[in-house]
């Protein structure tokens, strides 16, 4: 738009104009001086209100004045740019005050457009103008349906072809009902038969509680999208990307989904919204306290990752679905290798990263990015339960999913949060035929009254079953100590990795030497007197206990594989991996085992 002003308008005058004008008409404003073409200012309109005309308007005006076209056909498409343009624009204000894109804009950045969309028509007889059902009011009086706020079809994702639904939030704030419902179940029943991925773009406030009985309880309505979450859960990756505050039955499809990513400023998930919350318990609390992004990637686990803004949530899914193949019968894709970014070997290499020191702590993040292809790391759950990392990164251009304790927290003791975030990743690398590496350097897990009432057996249980349970190729490096039950869930020689293999600081015990003297030569040593004496006989028991859990000892025994110089610990594995890429293991013929 071309906005011409007085020619004694300063320039401050001519942007500010600019501005107001952009955001109340959501177009690009330019302002001149008088009759001159020279421009003074100009005016861009907020985030989520470009819309106005170069979204809703133009996706109005979409090809109904071409003159080849029928009147048929060129009704059907005003019809189609009229859905298209979304729901009623007081809506529009709100997503300009959330920094958020308007539905159909979020897919052009997603996907270029999408390449089919289907039930776009959906409960068109209740709400369009032109249809006999309504009285020509609809769109006036706040009541347009368009597509009944629910877009779903099929992408391409940077070369991955995926399944796709997205809520319309111009659409009664994204709610579901019945037609929505129908569309979204036909998404998921589709992905059965074609197995490619799907991505839940989700920007929901619940159920349309004003038309719950068409959708709430019946057998092919709301509730059978966790049925079918279910039925698609290892199937199928199940990706979701939250825009929006999504309550009670919106939130489950997020934690039903293999990977959840929130956006900062907006997303959050919970049971129940702030104002039931105060109904039910009295408890005053914002939505971002609730279930935002901090709650979720720190406290429960449930968000994988944290987008700062649609931008970036749309380059983390990408960079995510390179390790992940279509389905559960498929590999994942392999890429061209690279060197890693800093060398295993060398002075700055492994060795120099794990102190001489058991008890020193360091960062894991070290010894894997001289494992690891360089810029291939992609960590998940990194705010929470930060003793394990788990990560997916490349190995000579081969997806691997890594399980690594993390030395620089807690000592890389194993905690029940840690332990239910490793098991959850196990089982999801099993499924879609990732091969797992474990890098082991933990004391074993936490003792105390405070974790036994977090349930770090339950949760331990958990980890070691998916340990066991996962028949994808599995290499258990011992990088430093493997204490106590910390080697069973770290998948040690009785776990069926294909090869557990120690750097040479290893070692492998029921406890470390410090906890076993005490435990075993506490009252002989408390009876030396002599305190000198007493240091040199610990000293020694140390040392005796220290060679009987030593990688050697180990490597003698054949209770480990191999004793690996650090430097050569990457060639090692790309060796192994290759050789044992099609490995068949059996497991009981079962229905199922009973460890959730």
């Amino acid at each position: 738009m071309r906005v011409r002003v007085d020619e004694f308008a300063s320039e401050e005058e001519a942007s500010a104009i600019a501005s107001a004008i952009a955001e109340h008409t959501g177009e690009e404003v330019t302002v001149h001086s008088g009759d001159g073409e020279s421009v003074l200012a100009a005016g861009r309109p907020p985030a989520g209100c470009e819309r106005t005309e170069s979204g809703r308007e133009s996706r109005r005006k979409t090809r109904t004045d071409e003159s080849d076209l029928s009147d048929r056909e060129r009704r059907l498409r005003a019809e189609i740019a009229d859905i298209e343009a979304g729901g009623p624009e007081k809506y529009c204000d709100r997503l300009s005050e959330q920094s958020k894109l308007f539905v159909r804009d979020r897919l052009d950045l997603w996907f270029d457009g999408l390449d089919f969309e289907d039930g776009r028509f959906a409960n068109f007889d209740a709400w369009h103008p032109d249809s006999p059902e309504v009285d020509g009011e609809a769109e006036s009086d706040g009541n347009r349906l368009p597509a009944d706020g629910l877009l779903t079809g099929a992408g391409d994702l940077d070369g991955r072809s995926v399944h796709v639904m997205a809520n319309d939030f111009t659409v009664k704030a994204g709610s579901m009902a019945k037609r929505g419902v129908e569309k979204f179940l036909r998404l998921q029943q589709r992905a059965l038969k074609t197995g490619r991925p799907v991505l839940y773009l989700m920007d929901s406030s619940g159920g349309r509680i004003d038309e719950q009985t068409g959708f709430f309880a019946n057998r092919e309505g709301i509730g059978k999208y966790y049925y079918n979450h279910s039925m698609l859960s290892g199937r199928v990756p199940q990706i979701c990307v939250l825009y929006g505050p999504c309550i009670a039955g919106a939130a489950y499809t997020p934690v039903f989904a293999d990977f959840t990513v929130m956006v900062e400023g907006m997303s959050a998930m919970a049971i129940a919204s702030p104002r039931m919350v105060r109904m039910v318990t009295g408890e005053e609390i914002s939505m971002d306290d609730l279930g935002g992004p901090g709650v979720h990637s720190q406290f429960s686990g449930s968000a994988d990752l944290v987008a700062h803004d649609e931008e970036h949530a749309r380059d983390l899914v990408a960079q995510l679905v390179t390790y992940l193949p279509d389905n559960a019968d498929e590999k994942p894709p392999r890429t061209e290798g690279r060197p890693p970014e800093n060398s295993p070997g060398g002075p700055n290499g492994i060795d120099a990263v794990i102190p001489e020191k058991p008890n020193r702590g360091y960062d894991m993040h070290d010894v894997l990015s001289r494992l690891a292809d360089s810029g291939s790391v992609f960590g998940l759950g990194s705010g929470y339960g930060g003793e394990i990392i788990t990560a997916f990164c490349r190995i000579d251009g081969r997806p691997v999913g890594v399980i690594a304790n993390q030395p620089a927290t807690r000592a890389g003791a194993i905690f029940p949060d840690s332990a239910a975030k490793a098991a959850s990743f196990v089982w999801t690398c099993d499924a879609y035929n990732v091969p797992l590496l474990y890098l082991c350097d933990t004391p074993g897990f936490m003792a105390g009254s405070g974790v036994e009432k977090e349930g770090i057996l339950e949760q331990g249980k958990k980890m070691i079953y998916a340990t066991s349970a996962a028949t994808v190729p599995k290499q258990c490096v011992i990088v430093r100590k493997a204490y106590g039950a910390g080697i069973y869930a770290m998948s040690g020689p009785a776990y069926d990795p294909e090869s557990t293999i120690a750097l040479p600081p290893g070692e492998i015990g029921i406890m470390g030497p410090e906890a076993a003297i005490n435990a075993v030569y506490a009252n002989k040593l408390n009876a030396i007197d002599d305190p000198d004496e007493r240091a040199e006989r610990e000293a020694q028991l140390r040392e005796e206990y220290r060679r009987d859990i030593d990688a050697h000892r180990m490597a003698s025994e054949v209770v480990i594989d191999e004793i690996v110089p650090s430097a050569d610990l990457r060639e090692e594995l790309i060796a192994r991996y290759d050789f044992y890429e099609d490995v068949e293991k059996q497991r009981p013929d079962k229905k199922h085992g009973t460890v959730l």
